[in-house]
């Protein structure tokens, strides 16, 4: 098991330290959905990806608070829903009562909202941050002319932004637009668009010892880019974790990094 000093992570703004792995929880609710946290938090996962509109944040928070892991000690993410913009207070409550905690290490727009892209529920979000019900703030699935409205608006990047992200997904223009706004990449679906049996991968997982997915999951980590993947399998639950006992050269990179196109 890894424990959680060992994990790579990123600093947000704030000294706000998110583990560059984390445990995407989309789809995953009921009994499966609890189970499938507390394996994670037992494996050693300390960062937790959830959402309103997911609909578990009762089972996030019941197995937080089962695996008595004292609650600084892990990362929870929610997402606000972009219909809700105009009730993010509302929603945050009802996510911090369902999570059984005080604050959220971060908290994400989900969606653009159709209206301003989000600018009123963006300044409301700061609010929220500087009360310290939140430790930290984003958006999710937005594009760079998108941040750049809130950025010139409010002189505040996002920290994060969540957007879909593999290697057939990559763009480095992406990369460094993000980087100059200093706002750290989150990608999720790492295996939706993989094909996780293309020579590449399979030749580097060979010489690695590992599983193709496990490359996926790597490439990200030595990117800088954080990853959540999902699963309520304990075998794939404790794979997706173990990546940090190896990392991948430079030439290894750049040949992931030509899987897009």
């Amino acid at each position: 098991m890894t424990s959680s000093v060992d994990q790579p992570t990123v600093t947000l703004p704030g000294e706000v330290a998110m583990p560059l792995v984390g445990f995407g929880t989309w789809q995953a609710t009921g009994r499966s959905g609890y189970e499938s946290v507390r394996t994670a938090l037992e494996i050693g996962y300390r960062h937790i990806d959830t959402a309103t509109a997911y609909g578990n944040e009762d089972e996030v928070g019941r197995a937080l608070r089962d695996s008595g892991i004292p609650r600084e000690e892990v990362f929870v993410t929610t997402k606000l829903p972009p219909e809700h913009a105009g009730h993010e207070r509302r929603t945050l409550a009802a996510s911090l009562a369902a999570l059984g905690t005080d604050y959220v290490d971060l908290w994400l727009i989900h969606w653009p909202p159709q209206r301003g892209g989000g600018l009123d529920t963006w300044r409301e979000f700061l609010a929220v941050r500087d009360e310290g019900l939140a430790r930290a703030i984003g958006v999710s699935n937005y594009s760079t002319s998108q941040l750049d409205v809130l950025i010139q608006a409010t002189s505040e990047p996002p920290a994060v932004n969540q957007i879909r992200w593999s290697p057939s997904l990559y763009d480095p223009q992406v990369m460094v637009e993000h980087r100059e706004r200093g706002i750290a990449v989150e990608g999720y679906s790492p295996f939706k668009t993989t094909r996780l049996d293309d020579p590449v991968l399979v030749e580097i997982a060979r010489a690695h010892g590992v599983e193709s997915s496990q490359v996926v999951l790597r490439w990200h980590v030595d990117h800088g880019v954080v990853v959540i993947p999902k699963s309520v399998t304990p075998d794939r639950i404790r794979a997706n974790f173990d990546v940090f006992d190896f990392s991948l050269n430079e030439d290894e990179l750049r040949r992931i990094d030509g899987l897009a196109g």
